[in-house]
C-alpha cells in the first residue's frame, strides 16, 4: 500500500487546475482531490480551462476529455503550444486506443480511468508531485543564489577573529546591523551576536569544518542584535592558514537575508531552532472579502498596520522575537512553551484566554477605517505546528468559533486519511464479493401491534465477518465514487423483498441519489418494472442541507407517485425538516425524529412537539411513524398521542434478508 504521508507531504503545495464540465462528477471528484491538494482551480470546460491556465500559476492539470467548446485533448494541445512542462493527467471513462494515441502525441503525462482508483491516483500524484517538488526546489535555490548576489553588492557583513574566536575586526555594516559599536565588538567573543536558539550542532559542525578540517563553512545563522531582535545571515567562514599549516585567523563574510527570506521560512527556522516552541497564529476572518473590495496597495498597508498592532498588543502579554507577516491576512508569533504553566492544557487555555482582547480591532489606514476580527489557532507540536494552525483555522470556520487549540490536528488528519483509505478498500472488497447487504427492521401498526412494513437498512460485512452500520462507511463512499454502487445494491435487495413478501418496504433516499441523473433514471426504471408491487413501496427522503435543486426533487416525487409509491419524510421535527418543506414534497408519511421519541418519557417539550406533529398529520391525512421505540412505556405514550406506526428495538432489530423470507 502506498505511503499516504509521503503523498500528502509532496502534494499539498501543488496548485491544481481541475477541468470537468459535468457538475455531478466535478463535485464528487473534488471530495477526493481536497484530501490531497490545498489549492484547486476549477474550470467548467476546455475553453475555461485554457483561460484559467493562462491566468494562474498552475503546477498540475487534471482534465476530462468530453467537454463543450474545447474537449480535454484540444485544450491540452493548446496548452502544450505555450507550455511543454506542466504535467497533464486525463481523467476519463474512455479507454479507446485512439484516445491513448492522441494523448501520447500531445504529451499527456498520465491517463486515469473513471471511476478513480484511489491507489492508482495516489501513486500518480506521488510521482508527479515529487518531480514538481524537485524542480521547485531547484528553482528556489537558483532564485536564492541570485538574491545573495544582489545582497553582496549592497550589504556585506565582514568580520575577523583570532584563532580563539575573539573579534579583531568589524566593518561598518556589521555595526549597523548588529547595533553594536566597533568598540563593543572588538575584543569580544563572536558569540556576542549568537542567538541562543541556534542549534548547538550548527556551531559544532562549523568549528569542526574550519578548525579541524581547515575548510570553508557555509550556512544560514540566526543572530541577535543588541536590541534583542533576530536577524538571519547567510554566512561564509573561512580559515586563513599559514605556511606551516597553522590557523592565523578566521574571516567571516555574511549577508543579511532577513528581508529576502520568505516569512514562512523564517517562521519554520524559528520553530525548528526553538527547544519548546508554541505557535500562536492569527488569520483575518473573511480576508477574501477585502481582496475583492480593496486595491493591492490598501491590502499591503492593512497587513503592515496589523503587524504593527499585533506587535504592540501581544508584547504586553508575551515575550517573543517578532510578528511574522505571512501575507494575505495571516500572522504568527513563536513563544517559549516553558515560560507557561507546566501543564500543557492549562498553558494553552491560559494563552487562549489572553487572546480574547486581541481578536477584534479597528485599523485606521490613510483613506479607510477597517474593522477586522481574527481567527486564532495555537499549536505546540514542533514538527507540525504550521500545518496544525492552518487546519485549526479551517475547523473554526466549520464551528463558527474564533479560537482553537490545534495541537496534533495534522497527525489526526493523516490518521483520518489513512483510515479513510482503509475504509475505501473495505468498501471496494465488499462490493466485489457481495458483502454489501440489506438488513430489514420491522414497523408495526400501533392498533394491532402487527408487523406491516419493513425499513431497508444497508450494512457492510468486512473481511473478518463483522457487520458494519452506515456510520462507518457511507460518508466515505460518497467521496470515493462507490456510493451509487451501494445504493444500487440496496435497491436490488429491497425490491426483491417487495416482490417476495406481502409487506410494505421502505427505502432511504438522499438528495445525492435524487439529484444524480443516472441514479434518478435507474430508480424510475426499477419502479416501472415492479409497478404491480409499487403501491407497497415507500421512499424515505433523508433531508440534507446540500440539496441544490428542489425542482428536481419535486419532479422526481411526482413521477414515482404516479405508480403508487409513497413518500415519507425521515427524521421529521428537527434538523432541516420544516412544515414549509412539506408543500414541496407532498409526503404521505412523517417519520418523527428519534431524538424526540427517545426522550418522550421525561421531556414535556418532546411530548408537545410530537403531539403537534400528529395533530398536523391527521389534519392533512398523513400517516406518522415513531422511531426509537425501545420499551413498552414509550410505545404506550406514542400510541396515546395518536402516532400510527412504531419502529424500534422493542419490536425488532434490523435483520438479514433471509430472516424476512421465513416470516
Amino acid at each position: 500500500m502506498i505511503d499516504i504521508d509521503k503523498v500528502i507531504e509532496y502534494s499539498q503545495a501543488i496548485k491544481v487546475l481541475y477541468v470537468e464540465d459535468n457538475q455531478e462528477a466535478r463535485e464528487m471528484t473534488m471530495s477526493l482531490l481536497e484530501d490531497f491538494f490545498d489549492d484547486i482551480v476549477i474550470a467548467i470546460n476546455g475553453e475555461d480551462g485554457l483561460q484559467k491556465f493562462q491566468e494562474n500559476d498552475i503546477d498540475l492539470i487534471l482534465t476530462d476529455i468530453n467537454m463543450p467548446k474545447l474537449n480535454g485533448l484540444e485544450m491540452s494541445k493548446k496548452i502544450r503550444d505555450i507550455d511543454m512542462e506542466t504535467p497533464i493527467i486525463v481523467l476519463s471513462a474512455h479507454n479507446e486506443e485512439d484516445f491513448f494515441l492522441e494523448s501520447i502525441k500531445i504529451g499527456i503525462n498520465g491517463y486515469i480511468l473513471k471511476p478513480i482508483d484511489i491507489e492508482q491516483f495516489a501513486s500518480v500524484v506521488y510521482t508527479i508531485s515529487k518531480e514538481l517538488r524537485y524542480k521547485k526546489e531547484a528553482h528556489e535555490n537558483l532564485n536564492l543564489s541570485k538574491a545573495y548576489q544582489r545582497a553582496i553588492n549592497n550589504i556585506t557583513i565582514v568580520s575577523k577573529t583570532d584563532p580563539k574566536g575573539v573579534i579583531t575586526y568589524a566593518n561598518d555594516i556589521f555595526c549597523k546591523i548588529s547595533g553594536y559599536t566597533k568598540e563593543e565588538l572588538i575584543g569580544k567573543p563572536h558569540n556576542i551576536i549568537r542567538h541562543p536558539n541556534n542549534p548547538k550542532s550548527v556551531f559544532r559542525d562549523m568549528w569542526h569544518r574550519i578548525k579541524d578540517e581547515k575548510k570553508i563553512w557555509r550556512g544560514v545563522v540566526r543572530n541577535r542584535a543588541k536590541n534583542g531582535k533576530s536577524y538571519y545571515t547567510d554566512a561564509l567562514v573561512m580559515p586563513i592558514v599559514g605556511l606551516n599549516g597553522e590557523i592565523k585567523e578566521y574571516i567571516a563574510i555574511r549577508h543579511d537575508i532577513t528581508e529576502i527570506m520568505n516569512p514562512y521560512r523564517q517562521l519554520r527556522e524559528e520553530i525548528k531552532s526553538s527547544p519548546y516552541p508554541l505557535l500562536l497564529y492569527f488569520k483575518i476572518d473573511n480576508y477574501y472579502t477585502f481582496e475583492g473590495f480593496y486595491e493591492e496597495q490598501v491590502l499591503e498597508e492593512l497587513n503592515h498596520k496589523v503587524t504593527e498592532h499585533l506587535t504592540k498588543k501581544l508584547s504586553q502579554h508575551f515575550k517573543f522575537d517578532k510578528v511574522y507577516n505571512l501575507e494575505r491576512g495571516k500572522f504568527a508569533i513563536v513563544l517559549d512553551f516553558t515560560s507557561f504553566d507546566d501543564n500543557a492544557n492549562n498553558a494553552l487555555n491560559s494563552l487562549k484566554n489572553s487572546c480574547e482582547n486581541i481578536k477584534d480591532i479597528k485599523i485606521e489606514l490613510e483613506l479607510f477605517k477597517i474593522n477586522i476580527s481574527f481567527l486564532v489557532a495555537l499549536s505546540s507540536d514542533k514538527e507540525n505546528a504550521i500545518k496544525d494552525v492552518e487546519l485549526g483555522v479551517k475547523e473554526l470556520k466549520k464551528r463558527s468559533d474564533d479560537t482553537i487549540i490545534a495541537t496534533n490536528f495534522t497527525k489526526q488528519q493523516k490518521d483520518k486519511l489513512k483510515e479513510n483509505i482503509k475504509t475505501i478498500h473495505t468498501i471496494r472488497n465488499a462490493l466485489t464479493n457481495s458483502r454489501v447487504v440489506s438488513y430489514f427492521q420491522p414497523i408495526i401498526d400501533n392498533r394491532t401491534k402487527q408487523i406491516v412494513k419493513y425499513e431497508s437498512l444497508v450494512r457492510l460485512i468486512d473481511e473478518d465477518g463483522k457487520v458494519l452500520s452506515p456510520f462507518f462507511f457511507l460518508d466515505i463512499s460518497k467521496k470515493s465514487n462507490y456510493y451509487l454502487d451501494i445504493t444500487n445494491v440496496v435497491l436490488e435487495h429491497s425490491l426483491n423483498i417487495l416482490k417476495n413478501s406481502s409487506f410494505e418496504v421502505s427505502i432511504n433516499l438522499s438528495a445525492l441519489d435524487i439529484e444524480h441523473s443516472i441514479m434518478r433514471e435507474t430508480i424510475i426504471k426499477l419502479v416501472k418494472e415492479c409497478k404491480e408491487n409499487s403501491k407497497r413501496l415507500i421512499f424515505e427522503l433523508l433531508e440534507d442541507e446540500a440539496i441544490k435543486d428542489f425542482k428536481i426533487v419535486s419532479e422526481f416525487i411526482s413521477e414515482i407517485k404516479r405508480y403508487g409509491v409513497k413518500i415519507a419524510i425521515d427524521d421529521f421535527g428537527t434538523g432541516y425538516s420544516n412544515y414549509e418543506r412539506l408543500l414541496q414534497y407532498q409526503p404521505d408519511i412523517l417519520k418523527i425524529d428519534g431524538s424526540l421519541i427517545k426522550n418522550i418519557e421525561t421531556s414535556s417539550y418532546s411530548s408537545s412537539v410530537v403531539k403537534s406533529i400528529v395533530t398536523f398529520a391527521k389534519e392533512q391525512n398523513l400517516q406518522t411513524v415513531a422511531e426509537f421505540i425501545e420499551n413498552e412505556n414509550i410505545y404506550k405514550i406514542v400510541k396515546e398521542l395518536g402516532v400510527d406506526f412504531s419502529q424500534g428495538y422493542y419490536f425488532g432489530k434490523p435483520e438479514p434478508m433471509e430472516n424476512i423470507y421465513k416470516k
